[in-house]
């Protein structure tokens, strides 16, 4: 099974993000492109940068009406073999969302810190982000500033109330240096990994062409979601509810013995 390099493990470390050797197949990455394509269709009345755990089949807590065949990708072993090259074995998948934006007005992504918005103690997760579309300068593709993980901790962000950004939260100017910024440019079934700390954003995607990815959020056991932190509403900018969300221990034990991996789920987990 595909594994990180040891090459690709120290950037990842050092830089706070990689994009890993490994892509995924063209049947699966055409039959991910078709089920997207269909829950935009499912879902009219929300913004597809908005569509929040899209990995659970109907319509989930947070108002979003997913696919499995988002959680058979977050469960795809090639995918978990890497996450635990990054946080070791003892695996929890608990986000899947997906980032299209349209082309002509696709949302922007501000300068954030993911940490702000997740109740994870202590704060840790990888997030593996896969193009679905081709995901360039021109249509608003994940941007970086590498190095911004390296003290573990979040930097004070200002909120906004703009319309016309997916999050409305900010890290602030004075707090990092946007002039290091990477774009990280991907053909269709490429990912990148990036770190929970990690300065990140995206531009508005203005050009007449689609750009479409999906976000899934892997933890170590060894820390707990703390369903009792946040509560449930629109804070964020759109509907969250991580008092459901539904927990899957992908690998390993819960190392915590305090994660919950029963509620959320339609059956057992």
């Amino acid at each position: 099974m595909p594994r990180l390099t040891p090459d690709e493990v120290d950037r990842y470390r050092r830089d706070g993000w990689i994009v890993p050797s490994y892509r995924l197949p063209a049947d699966q990455l055409q039959h991910l492109r078709g089920t997207l394509d269909r829950l935009i269709r499912e879902n009219p009345t929300i913004r597809p940068e908005r569509l929040v755990s899209v990995h659970i089949e109907g319509k989930n807590a947070e108002g979003v009406r997913g696919s499995s065949d988002f959680l058979d990708l977050a469960r795809d072993p090639a995918l978990v073999d890497m996450v635990s090259e990054l946080i070791g074995n003892d695996v929890i998948l608990w986000g899947c969302q997906i980032f299209c934006k349209p082309g002509g007005d696709g949302l922007e992504t501000p300068w954030h810190q993911d940490g702000h918005y997740w109740p994870i103690r202590p704060l840790a997760t990888c997030t593996i982000w896969v193009a679905l579309d081709e995901s360039k300068v021109e249509n608003g593709c994940l941007r970086v500033i590498p190095g911004s993980h390296r003290d573990r901790a979040l930097l004070p962000h200002l909120r906004e109330e703009r319309e016309d950004v997916v999050l409305n939260q900010k890290t602030v100017d004075s707090a990092f240096d946007a002039s290091t910024a990477v774009d990280i440019e991907l053909e269709p079934g490429q990912m990148s990994m990036h770190d929970v700390y990690m300065i990140h954003g995206a531009a508005a995607n203005r050009s007449p062409k689609r750009r479409a990815g999906v976000a899934i959020r892997y933890m170590p056991s060894t820390s707990l979601f703390d369903r009792t932190l946040m509560k449930p509403g629109a804070q964020s900018g759109y509907t969250v509810d991580f008092s459901t969300r539904p927990l899957w221990l992908l690998r390993g034990v819960d190392r915590t013995g305090r994660n919950d991996f029963t509620v959320g789920h339609r059956t057992p987990a």
